[in-house]
């Protein structure tokens, strides 16, 4: 088991845990299992958990998200679908291992999946891409979510991933293009669209696949628009103010709820997913099952109309403390931009003198 920095006391009652449930620990050859003592050393590790992950702000949710052993997405796909046949290929440059997609069975219908895969070790991170996917990861997820649609079957997106993969290969092969491209698609689709965040949602690379009808995050799970890190680096021009720039980007689960940008929370086990993998999936798969459930009963048009109404009015009852980034000098955010007709009025005549003065110019 990976500790985080902020588990080093928990990190210590597991190892002496061990010792106590292991009778080969004594120098002088076997010892007696004392039962007491693991019931009460247990209880204490179990408030101690308590304690720490009562008591998170939005950098450690950022650490829990990233979690070495948190379960991917091969993990949820294997534990809560059947049938799974992995499909690849964009039929156009290749195939992008940091996304596995396919159909499948989920208690008997048939579903397209659709997971962003990050891997467990360091030839499978690798291999993934550490799950930051290229034009043709986004290409290859298009035409399977409109082979879905052709036949009526819902669509289940797995997002976990640090964003799209900005080498220089994938931008001259149509990075932007194909995330834009995959957002278009995910909002003109007549079935439905269930996104999952198990980890971590970053950026247009996980916006492409997770612009759904429903968008569900597991407790521990970030979604913003730029890591912590980046913000950090715009911002102060200091990638070590990352946890300050968490705290104000609101990423967390908790936030983007109460701001009304997700559905809803899926509880996870005490201490994170990462301890009781089991567990979260049979709760990830009722989800799905309760949300599958209820657009069977909705037609093609109430789907993709309630999917367009819920983007549209996304960001129209924000309170204005999100905007008020404390600590980060001069900017101050007071109003949400959607709303500030002065602000959109300025960006609108701002572009009309710069397209003017670059027709004068040239």
């Amino acid at each position: 088991m990976y500790y985080l920095d902020f588990e080093k006391e928990l990190e210590q009652l597991d190892k002496n845990l061990d010792k106590l449930k292991n009778p080969f620990n004594k120098e002088d050859g076997l010892s007696t299992i004392n039962n007491s003592q693991i019931n009460e050393l247990e209880n204490k590790i179990k408030s101690k958990i308590h304690d720490i992950y009562s008591n998170l702000d939005g950098w450690k949710k950022t650490k829990i998200a990233r979690h070495e052993n948190r379960p991917k997405a091969e993990f949820y796909i294997s534990s809560i679908f059947s049938d799974f046949q992995l499909l690849a290929g964009d039929r156009n440059f290749g195939d992008d291992e940091s996304v596995l997609s396919g159909f499948a069975k989920i208690n008997g219908k048939s579903v397209l999946v659709i997971g962003q895969e990050k891997g467990n070790d360091t030839q499978s991170r690798i291999k993934r891409n550490f799950g930051m996917m290229r034009p043709e990861g986004y290409r290859k997820c298009i035409r399977l979510m409109k082979l879905a649609e052709n036949y009526r079957i819902p669509i289940i997106t797995l997002i976990d991933t640090p964003g799209a993969y900005p080498g220089k290969g994938a931008e001259e092969r149509g990075q932007a293009e194909a995330i834009a491209q995959s957002i278009d698609c995910c909002l003109s689709l007549t079935v439905p669209i269930i996104s999952i965040v198990i980890g971590e949602g970053g950026s247009g690379g996980a916006i492409a696949l997770a612009t759904s009808n429903k968008i569900l995050m597991l407790e521990h799970s970030i979604y913003s628009v730029i890591s912590p890190e980046g913000c950090a680096s715009i911002l102060w021009k200091d990638a070590t103010k990352s946890k300050e720039a968490a705290e104000a980007m609101h990423l967390t689960a908790q936030d983007l709820q109460k701001y009304q940008i997700i559905d809803s929370v899926l509880k996870e086990p005490l201490g994170g997913a990462h301890r009781s993998p089991e567990q979260i999936s049979h709760k990830i798969k009722e989800e799905i099952l309760k949300y599958i459930s209820y657009y069977n009963s909705k037609s093609p048009e109430d789907i993709l109309f309630e999917r367009e109404e819920k983007f549209k009015n996304v960001g129209y009852n924000l309170p204005s403390e999100i905007g008020s980034l404390k600590g980060i000098g001069k900017i101050q955010i007071k109003d949400s931009v959607f709303k500030n007709k002065k602000i959109i009025a300025g960006l609108v005549i701002f572009s009309l003198i710069f397209v003017i003065l670059s027709y004068l110019f040239n």
